[in-house]
């Protein structure tokens, strides 16, 4: 199941998400990317005793992937590194988001090219690797 909107693409995980954003992180290790934070919302809200259903987020990427668009344009820089959220709903059901690539260059007047569809194949492949990997 997916659902998306033109901003944002999510995708349905069987995986708990500290599960998913472990295997994120290994699948874009696998893959020669750095990652750059691992940053746990939820922690934060319970450090605040504030509710918050489990939310991880995870940075990441390589200047070969990125830096193409900010040389078209460098307030996309805004939008890097690559990322990708994995976070419960309230039906316990939980979800892999990324950003919609091709939009975000829009967004910043940078081309849809080839490297731009290059780094929304990079996330889809990531999804396919940590999805696949579940079953």
């Amino acid at each position: 199941m997916n659902r998306s909107s033109s901003h944002f693409i999510n995708h349905v995980t069987n995986l708990p998400v500290t599960e998913a954003i472990d295997r994120v992180e290994q699948a874009v290790q696998n893959m020669g990317m750095h990652v750059f934070a691992r940053i746990n919302h939820s922690a934060g809200a319970e450090s605040v005793d504030m509710p918050l259903r489990p939310t991880q987020l995870i940075l990441f990427g390589h200047p070969l992937g990125g830096t193409p668009l900010m040389q078209a344009q460098q307030t996309i820089g805004l939008e890097l590194p690559l990322k990708i959220l994995a976070w419960q709903d309230e039906s316990g059901q939980s979800w892999l988001s990324y950003p919609n690539i091709s939009q975000l260059a829009k967004l910043h007047n940078v081309e849809v090219d080839e490297s731009v569809i290059r780094l929304q194949d990079v996330l889809s492949k990531v999804i396919s690797v940590v999805n696949e990997a579940s079953h």
